[in-house]
């Protein structure tokens, strides 16, 4: 594999992530970097420091994120029995990954990760290892093409789709822009889900944030490609319409059932919205 942390890394042609385009950034690559992570290229620290310029807090987001992954996962494992997960836009491996997290509670555990980016799936092959009781399996496809991930043979090696699994959507649907259908893609992966099914979600807001801000990072995400479109309270509680909302409901990710004694961030700070919910 390349040096993924050399800044003169230029496109990468060879071994298992042979198609990784390093020139531009990823947000899988980039969500990396603020985690504190290596496996990242010029132009994902590039976007991440345009980002941090203006939303100093960026990094704690990021952090926060992966604690809400942590505790929905938990909770679908531990109080409503999901033993089947399928985590699309799974991301780089880093501590306390779906599997490790559902696998913990419940060693016989089901997992299907999914990204679209081939070196998350190389890294994800090689690190994400499933305990002896249950199964991880792994998927190169792209969120806006549900019914391609829905068709692939690894998933229903894997799932049994007659059966409650838990969909989660982790900071990844607002990288799905408005003419690129989210809701549909949404509904279209909720509707292949049986009754007892869960969808988590978080997603990025401007919400609470002064306009002088978002207009400093929506000039920064144009300037890499409009890789995002973070969505307000009200068109992120859209993607629920129909289902059964888990208390506390939709709400900043740090206020999503926090740990006894934990402090829950300023949501100003991490701009991120979650909920968690039973498709009926």
């Amino acid at each position: 594999m390349s040096d993924t942390t050399s800044p003169a890394a230029g496109p990468d042609r060879t071994g298992p992530a042979g198609r990784v385009d390093t020139t531009v950034a990823h947000p899988a690559r980039r969500y990396n970097y603020w985690l504190g992570g290596k496996d990242n290229f010029a132009a994902d620290r590039a976007s991440g420091d345009q980002v941090a310029a203006v939303f100093p807090t960026v990094k704690r987001a990021a952090r926060e994120n992966r604690t809400f992954l942590r505790r929905t996962v938990g909770f679908l494992a531990r109080e409503a029995g999901i033993r089947q997960f399928l985590d699309i836009g799974t991301g780089l491996p880093t501590a306390d990954n779906t599997h490790q997290i559902a696998q913990r509670i419940a060693p016989e555990s089901r997992i299907v990760y999914v990204d679209n980016d081939p070196l998350v799936m190389s890294h994800a092959r090689a690190l994400l290892t499933s305990s002896p009781e249950g199964r991880s399996a792994y998927i190169e496809r792209d969120l806006r093409e549900p019914g391609s991930i829905l068709d692939a043979p690894e998933l229903h090696a894997t799932l049994d789709l007659t059966r409650p699994v838990g969909l989660t959507l982790v900071a990844i649907l607002h990288f799905v822009r408005d003419f690129e259908d989210p809701y549909g893609v949404v509904g279209r992966l909720v509707r292949a889900l049986p009754a007892g099914s869960y969808l988590v979600m978080s997603h990025g807001t401007y919400d609470g944030l002064p306009a002088e801000a978002v207009a400093k990072l929506e000039a920064a995400n144009a300037a890499t490609g409009g890789l995002s479109q973070p969505r307000s309270r009200e068109e992120f509680s859209r993607f629920f319409t129909g289902l059964d909302l888990v208390e506390p409901g939709v709400v900043p990710v740090g206020d999503w059932r926090p740990e006894s004694g934990a402090e829950p961030p300023e949501p100003v700070d991490i701009c991120m919205y979650g909920a968690v919910a039973r498709i009926p």
